[in-house]
């Protein structure tokens, strides 16, 4: 996983004075490293009957379609609020700096699917808990969640630590 982390562009001070930035844009225009990330992310999860692969906006988005072609599932996108046409459900969550949501289609998942939750970064584990909460009050299971990377001093595992956490590059 070595060769993946040395494909992702570090930035300095951005979105603000004091962050470090993890670009992962670098990673996903080489072929081999947006394959070896999608293929990390997939092969933890074959074999383990997997109905819906559920994307969080907006890098969510990048992987989830892949991962969820690759376990023959369904994808679900999670997207900021009125972005969806139809019925939603929304679930709102704290940010260090304020409060955000995100809404789901209301008949996204059936009865007991089984739901893997997929996005591209594990920070303070609060818009993965949300998501998380959303696919249960629609009736889903979740299965798991996976991330290519986690901050892993911000301690993300804590607030989702009752399910299942995939991470394939941690930082």
């Amino acid at each position: 996983m070595e060769n993946l982390k040395r494909m992702i562009r570090e930035v300095p001070d951005f979105p603000k004075p004091g962050i470090l930035f993890y670009d992962i844009t670098t990673l996903l225009k080489d072929p081999v490293g947006l394959h070896g990330a999608v293929d990390a992310l997939a092969n933890h999860y074959v074999g383990r009957q997997i109905d819906r692969v559920v994307g969080i906006e907006a890098r969510g988005f990048i992987f989830a379609p892949m991962v969820a072609y690759r376990l023959n599932a369904g994808f679900v996108p999670v997207r900021k609020p009125h972005k969806l046409p139809a019925e939603v459900a929304r679930a709102s969550y704290h940010l260090e700096y304020g409060s955000d949501a995100l809404e789901m289609h209301r008949d996204a998942l059936e009865q007991g699917q089984r739901v893997l939750i997929i996005d591209d970064l594990l920070a303070t584990g609060g818009t993965a808990a949300a998501v998380a909460g959303l696919v249960e009050k629609l009736g889903g299971r979740v299965a798991g969640l996976g991330f290519l990377i986690e901050l892993e001093g911000l301690k993300g595992k804590e607030k989702i630590g009752q399910y299942e956490i995939h991470t394939v590059l941690k930082y």
